[in-house]
């Protein structure tokens, strides 16, 4: 920890107070957590974002393909308040880019909702629907909700044990919180990754008798999809591309771009509400390429030459197996 981090590290000694306080009330009983006889998964992270939760929540709605599954976010950004369902028309402006990515990505297979009260959520989706499970997106620290099985990520690159509380670390609560998890996935790892790394990192984890620790990484697809056709990255060998992204982390993606391409990076925030004005710079003829995340926003703008390329995660090893009929 060096400079500014430093110097904040007194305030981080008090937002520890803050969350610690917050945690132990729910373990405690003392603030109210319902628990609901549906199955329901929690995915999250201990961060600040970019761990990799999405592609995550997409593994679980295939894992549980052929049940009747919702997914249920938040919907961080969005101009709306309460409750909405997401259906293939809404826009990423009122119900977040994240849920309606899952609805157009799995269309009338998954149900997907957001509300930022969860357990108002989930009544609401429990009156509309007969449902095997519900996953909640990024709801590791929505202790309202108890759910029944935690899903923990942690990016290989910066993982939980060696970071800390905001605002000197990117830590939202105290490693402790790490405990509620059943499954901790170090996501985004290297290619090459050896048994004797997996097992140090184990070994630093720490995790309980009720605790698995998993491997993944993320695998890009080899085709970039646009509005009304395809595009093989290998086919931009030597082309100047433009890329357009609105994540928290996407040095991996732009690594992986530039094995195919000449890129040139417009970078915004995470969950950016892009304006016409961002892209004034773009020629009609130019090469787009973006994130699913971000295509859900920029595909409102009709641009010629835009295309996504998807993500899967995929797992070193092991792979998790949450079982949704029996015991936790």
């Amino acid at each position: 920890m060096t400079g500014l981090r430093f110097l904040l590290y007194p305030f981080s000694i008090l937002y520890d107070g803050v969350t610690g306080l917050r945690n132990y009330g729910f373990d405690k009983g003392w603030i109210n957590a319902t628990s609901f006889e549906i199955p329901i998964i929690a995915v999250g992270n201990l961060s600040t974002g970019g761990t990799g939760k999405s592609p995550m929540v997409e593994y679980l709605v295939r894992q549980h393909a052929g049940h009747k599954t919702a997914v249920l976010s938040r919907g961080y950004g969005r101009s709306s308040k309460g409750y909405l369902e997401v259906f293939e028309s809404s826009k990423a402006t009122e119900v977040g880019d994240e849920p309606l990515q899952f609805k157009l990505k799995f269309r009338d297979q998954l149900i997907v909702s957001v509300c930022e009260k969860r357990v108002d959520g989930i009544k609401r989706l429990l009156e509309d629907y007969h449902l095997d499970l519900i996953i909640l997106d990024d709801a590791f620290q929505h202790r309202y909700v108890k759910a029944s099985h935690y899903v923990l990520l942690t990016d290989y690159s910066q993982p939980y044990f060696n970071d800390a509380l905001l605002p000197a670390g990117n830590l939202r609560e105290s490693k402790a919180g790490a405990d509620r998890a059943q499954s901790i996935i170090v996501t985004k790892c290297l290619d090459g990754l050896t048994e004797a790394e997996m097992n140090s990192i184990k070994e630093r984890i720490k995790p309980k008798d009720y605790q698995k620790v998993y491997f993944s990484k993320i695998s890009y697809s080899d085709q970039a999809i646009g509005k009304h056709h395809e595009l093989a990255l290998s086919s931009l060998k030597g082309k100047d591309v433009k890329v357009i992204t609105g994540i928290a982390k996407p040095e991996y993606f732009i690594r992986f771009l530039e094995n195919f391409a000449n890129i040139q990076h417009l970078k915004f925030p995470d969950h950016y509400n892009f304006k016409a004005s961002d892209l004034d710079g773009l020629q009609k003829d130019d090469i787009i390429l973006t994130t699913e995340k971000d295509y859900v926003r920029l595909k409102e703008f009709n641009l010629e030459n835009l295309y996504y390329v998807g993500i899967t995660t995929v797992f070193i090893g092991e792979e998790p197996r949450i079982n949704i009929s029996g015991s936790w």
